[in-house]
């Protein structure tokens, strides 16, 4: 009996997702599969590519699981491209020589880097940014190089511009289109992005191209631009977007798009039947080429199932390009019919240029939603795409608001019908996703969050709430209930909460990494009102601390740690200053000031941090607690002691707030901030809470955040005096400290809070519970009870002896810890991923 042959050309995203159908089809069971792939490894997430450089390795971004070619007898060989197609024998040669005949054909070839013609473009300096290779290739040539250059300001060159910017390379972007991401966002979502990317500290150049890359003695110094500017760099990486791979199908005689694709029909097949093309190299039955991984899979899908000979027909004949993601830290989306190209549509924007945001909704005249922009604050992109081609259960002003802004919208996942498409990437829709009952579960049954992960949000909304809300396998309280628990009984041990409230099955155990830092903050803030000892690292607290605690420093990616002094306000006196100078220098570490107004010191060992805190604490520092869940700074700006708009003291307030709750062991890191006027210089509505002072007082702000998830903090109290100020910020704190969840943050946790916003300012404002004087009274024990952590262990020879890399020899300093110099200063010296070639499976 015939065995019939399948070869797949190319081993990219799409081409695993087509071996993956395959395999759950049963296709591999009853024909030999080969895989010809041009890249030295197999498949792997090129949407996350840039995730390298921020840690991952290859074997990371692999989409292989390990055993999959052997399980299903899936034949891979790697670095082995197809060279040239015959039809009519029906063959495939690789380029080791090696002939395939074939039953089915099927091309998976991609797309390659668009490079303009400019003069120069192939000198020693200039690169593409497409795969591991090529990241590697830039990662080695930037350790020579200072300033580095993008050539195109879409998707992938933000992600290429980040690169070099984390690579340490003053950055440069060119885009010939009038603004950055001309694609997805329109004008005054370009225009949001980039300030946000000016304010990074890259240099962005648009509506203008590259004409010549300058050279020297055919080293890259430099580009000349259309406009007649000129940018000195030492590197180039072109990033204009791609085309597609075509030529092996252009060789063999099947028919291509006037501007490239391979042409298919609506199940992905060419102009030779035995022959499919799919992903980007594709020229779909719309005439368009789809660069976005979705259609990509949807077209491996298509493909599989026609193979597979299935009932139900399946078809290709376009997808949704809607897509969200993060560029250079900011989150950037759109959906449906972004630019308004419908007729009669109309727009609703929200934009605040301070913070970066920018929304727009597209509407018709009757309320449909058609699309939409989303810049700088695109949470809720799980909840509106689906919605489009609706009538939205609210109003879009209200979708567009950013929470505090105006009336909170709950846009549950019940707004949603069940045919909504959750995950675009493997195309699954809310009522697949409903039939699970965890997110493992969803991620393989479905696939939907294995993609880009813009949905794991949403699915999380969608799956029934646990039974079980317990802390952990060790506890079946929440660590609220834990909170109330230890400071009723005045339980003043992890081993005593556990023995007597942990499950049965858990008591007289140890615990787990959930339930023991939990604890131990939960102990560490109640620490003066129960009885128990305030420092972290005596007797059983050392055992509940997370790494960082452990060791009263941050530990950094090659196993030295960061020592972070307290700079209260942001204020310091030029002594100061020269004594973090001279630790630095005398120690050889790297300094950096950072966003929170202080100084970073990075590149110590463990066994030179009490050495360092001896300096600093002998010059007035003390720890920042850049460490710990606890307070990190509050900022100030310099209010009207020096500026001319200031109406209050906003560092002396400044300082008074980050001096009471300094050491304040929390939920989450706590973040603050003092403004001196409206101007809000010092940014405090992105805040855990903020201060903004007025002509009668000061404005209070709470749950603001910024980092990942930005959210504008909600005003709480107005024209408060100073002693009004410190008393509502003693409840707030007190009050999220005993309610919050693990790991949850303020702005979260007030979202959760039943009643929000309204609720809080019951409780802390007009004590509707009866807990305010119980919330200062647990404040005020705190205040009288701090100690500095780091002069607390310098007191203590026995403390001491843990800060040592190797516990048999204490004065062996850790040899893997390795620096090597770049501007001026220190980079951890990482080993540097050397490529082997595999061999096929």
């Amino acid at each position: 009996m015939h065995t019939p042959t399948l070869v797949l050309v190319g081993h990219g995203m799409v081409g695993q997702r087509f071996l993956e159908a395959l395999a759950d089809r049963g296709v591999t069971e009853r024909a030999r599969v080969v895989v010809l792939c041009e890249e030295p490894r197999p498949a792997y997430d090129r949407v996350q590519l840039t995730s390298y450089f921020n840690g991952r390795t290859p074997d990371d971004l692999s989409m292989v699981e390990d055993g999959f070619m052997a399980k299903y007898g899936i034949e891979l060989y790697v670095g082995d491209p197809a060279e040239s197609i015959d039809r009519a024998a029906r063959t495939v040669t690789a380029r080791s020589g090696r002939v395939f005949a074939y039953d089915t054909l099927v091309l998976a070839t991609g797309s390659y880097p668009f490079v303009p013609p400019v003069p120069g473009k192939d000198a020693r300096g200039c690169f593409v940014y497409r795969t591991i290779e090529d990241l590697l290739a830039i990662e080695e040539y930037a350790k020579t190089a200072t300033t580095g250059a993008v050539v195109g300001g879409g998707l992938l060159g933000l992600e290429a511009a980040g690169a070099l910017k984390g690579l340490g390379l003053d950055t440069h972007v060119v885009e010939f289109a009038p603004r950055l991401m001309p694609v997805q966002v329109d004008e005054g979502g370009g225009a949001a992005l980039l300030r946000t990317i000016e304010q990074m500290g890259l240099t962005v150049h648009t509506g203008t191209g590259t004409q010549e890359v300058v050279t020297e003695d055919g080293v890259v110094t430099g580009m000349r631009l259309s406009d007649g500017s000129e940018v000195a760099t030492d590197m180039v990486v072109f990033s204009a977007g791609v085309r597609p791979r075509d030529q092996l199908a252009r060789d063999c005689g099947l028919t291509v798009g006037e501007r490239g694709g391979i042409a298919v029909d609506d199940r992905c097949r060419t102009s030779d039947p035995s022959v499919y093309a799919i992903g980007e190299c594709a020229l779909a039955s719309d005439g368009r080429v789809y660069g976005l991984v979705a259609p990509g899979y949807e077209m491996a899908l298509t493909v599989a199932a026609t193979i597979a000979d299935e009932a139900e027909e399946r078809s290709f004949t376009g997808a949704d390009m809607s897509t969200k993601l993060k560029l250079l830290g900011v989150d950037v989306a759109s959906f449906g019919d972004a630019h308004g190209t419908t007729e009669g549509c109309l727009d609703v924007v929200y934009s605040d240029s301070r913070s970066g945001v920018y929304k727009k909704l597209v509407v018709d005249g009757d309320g449909v939603l058609l699309g939409g922009v989303l810049v700088g604050d695109a949470d809720s992109y799980g909840m509106l795409r689906p919605l489009t081609g609706s009538v939205p259960p609210v109003s879009p002003e209200q979708l567009v608001l950013p929470a505090g802004a105006g009336a909170p919208v709950a846009l549950g996942p019940s707004a949603l019908p069940d045919d909504a498409v959750i995950c675009s990437c493997h195309n699954v829709t809310k009522h697949a996703i409903s039939q699970c009952a965890t997110l493992p579960e969803v991620k393989k049954c479905t696939k939907a969050g294995t993609g880009c992960g813009s949905c794991v949000k949403l699915i999380g909304q969608l799956l029934p709430e646990p039974t079980d809300k317990g802390l952990c396998g060790c506890f079946s309280y929440t660590r609220s209930e834990l909170y109330e628990i230890t400071r009723t009984l005045r339980l003043t041990s992890f081993a005593e909460l556990l023995d007597s409230h942990g499950r049965p099955e858990a008591r007289g155990g140890e615990g787990c990494e959930v339930c023991k830092p939990t604890v131990g903050s939960i102990l560490a803030s109640l620490a003066p009102t129960i009885g128990a000892g305030g420092y972290i690292l005596d007797g059983e607290q050392a055992s509940l601390q997370d790494t960082n605690d452990h060791f009263l420093a941050n530990m950094q990616r090659n196993g030295s740690y960061s020592v972070v002094p307290r700079i209260p306000g942001g204020e310091i006196t030029p002594e100061k200053l020269i004594v973090i100078g001279e630790v630095a220098r005398d120690f050889g570490l790297y300094t950096k000031i950072t966003g929170g107004q202080r100084i970073d010191l990075f590149g110590a060992r463990v066994d030179q941090l009490p050495a360092i805190w001896t300096r600093l604490v002998d010059a007035g520092f003390e720890s920042g607690h850049a460490y710990g869940k606890s307070l990190r700074t509050v900022k100030s700006c310099v209010g009207q002691t020096w500026c001319r708009y200031g109406v209050q003291d906003s560092v002396k307030m400044a300082i008074q707030l980050e001096l009471r709750y300094r050491g304040l062991r929390s939920p989450h890191k706590l973040k603050s901030a003092v403004s001196g006027c409206a101007r809000e210089c010092a940014e405090a509505q992105s805040k855990d809470f903020g201060v903004i002072a007025t002509a009668n007082g000061w404005n209070l702000y709470v749950g603001g955040n910024g980092g990942a998830t930005p959210r504008h903090a909600d005003l709480l109290a107005q024209d408060l005096s100073d002693a009004e100020l410190v008393r509502l910020i003693d409840r707030f704190l007190m009050f999220y400290i005993r309610t919050a969840d693990r790991l949850e943050r303020t702005s979260v946790w007030l979202e959760r809070l039943e009643g929000g916003l309204d609720h809080l300012r019951d409780v802390v404002v007009r004590d509707s519970l009866g807990l305010c004087d119980e919330l200062e009274a647990l404040m005020a024990a705190h205040v009288e009870d701090y100690q500095d952590e780091w002069a607390a262990t310098l007191d203590d020879p026995e403390r001491l002896r843990r800060f040592v890399s190797f516990v048999n020899a204490p004065d062996a300093p850790d040899p893997s810890v390795r620096f090597i110099p770049e501007r001026d200063q220190i980079k951890p010296d990482l080993t540097v991923l050397t490529i082997g070639t595999l061999e096929g499976v």
